[in-house]
């Protein structure tokens, strides 16, 4: 199972080094960051800092058994008990479960340390291996859009469901 913890300061250079990394990986699925993401990590990281101490936000990396950070999963938006999921797994470490055991853990965290009831989701539809992680989670289907310029689907799940293990 992965290590949740809450996005630090100290987390800021392995962050850095995870998203370069792994920049073309992503790029297949989701809309690319941009070079400016990357000019401005520093104050990007700052910012999203203090999202998470307003309460406005609650970002996490995700450690591996060693102790490596191998992803990152959040909640954007809290409002009104709800809140958007997302997440990035390396590709070093996509396809064991990975994905499937965080977004279970931030499910738990969001409604028992974060007073949540629901969380919605997206992903493009040609990133099968996320819509499956959803689905797992018992994430549902509410809708299609475009995400940037890719076909995608909206996905919703109340967290007052039974399964919160």
């Amino acid at each position: 199972m992965p290590t949740l913890e809450p996005l630090r300061p100290d987390h800021a250079d392995a962050l850095l080094a995870f998203e370069r990394a792994n920049r073309a990986w992503f790029a297949r699925t989701v809309p690319d960051r941009g070079d400016a993401y990357f000019a401005e990590f520093p104050a990007r990281h700052a910012a999203l800092l203090a999202e998470q101490a307003a309460g406005t936000c609650r970002f996490h990396v995700i450690l591996d058994a060693d102790g490596a950070l191998v992803g990152r999963i959040n909640l954007v938006d809290l409002v009104d008990g709800g809140a958007e999921l997302g997440y990035r797994i390396a590709e070093s470490a996509a396809g064991r479960g990975l994905a499937t055991a965080a977004v279970a853990e931030l499910c738990r965290l969001a409604a028992t340390a974060y007073g949540l009831r629901s969380l919605t989701a997206a992903t493009t539809l040609d990133n099968p291996a996320s819509q499956a992680v959803l689905t797992r989670n018992g994430f549902a289907v509410t809708g299609d859009f475009l995400l940037g310029e890719r076909p995608a689907l909206r996905y919703h799940r109340d967290l007052d469901r039974v399964g919160l293990a």
